[in-house]
């Protein structure tokens, strides 16, 4: 096998590195250079320190459209406020206090209070909670949907957010990802140098 050969084997193995260093470089180029820096005349900065404002943006309008709304925040407070166990609990409280702090209060009501009535008085104030509680997480949800722009929230705090602390949250959940796109090249590099070792034998 000639010295030729041997070099000509290589190169799967050199396209294979070059693949992953393209990739490896590209992601890098997701994050860095933090500010623009000019090569040749062009200028060159990192996608995402150059693109923040309109990332933080549009998050925040698909936070605020898709994912996280006051309304739908304000329904699940209400939901939760009257949900039948939270009112068999309240039941439970009011009863305690009629049976215990009322009668103790007021002995002479234990003359009227049978534990039916204690029942009927108990359902009464239970119902008439219910009802207020239900009107207060109502205007709860109106006041937060009126005071409360989590678009703008989000868009707030994404812009603020350093070049740093971007790279690092979108690595934290990404890591692997990244990692496969630069296997990824590795792999289509040593492909295609192996096609090029065919067809040069062919020939």
């Amino acid at each position: 096998m000639t010295e030729n050969s041997s070099l000509l084997f290589l190169l799967p193995l050199i396209a294979a590195l070059i693949g992953w260093a393209t990739n490896y470089l590209a992601i890098k180029m997701l994050f860095h250079p933090r500010e623009p820096k000019k090569i040749l005349g062009l200028s060159f900065q990192g996608v995402f320190p150059k693109r923040q404002n309109q990332i933080a943006e549009k998050l925040g309008t698909l936070v605020a459209n898709e994912l996280f709304s006051m309304k739908d925040i304000g329904q699940r407070i209400e939901e939760l406020s009257t949900q039948p166990e939270a009112m068999e609990e309240v039941g439970k409280r009011i009863e305690k206090t009629i049976r215990g702090k009322l009668i103790s209060a007021f002995p002479m009501l234990s003359m009227f209070l049978s534990d039916d009535m204690i029942e009927k008085v108990t359902n009464l104030f239970k119902g008439e909670l219910e009802d207020f509680m239900k009107a207060s997480a109502s205007g709860l949800a109106v006041k937060m949907e009126e005071s409360i722009d989590v678009e703008a929230l989000v868009r707030e705090k994404v812009s603020t957010f350093s070049s740093d602390k971007v790279e690092e949250l979108l690595i934290g959940f990404m890591e692997q990802e990244f990692r496969f796109i630069e296997k990824i090249g590795a792999v289509l590099g040593f492909f295609i140098g192996c096609v090029q070792v065919a067809l040069v034998l062919a020939i």
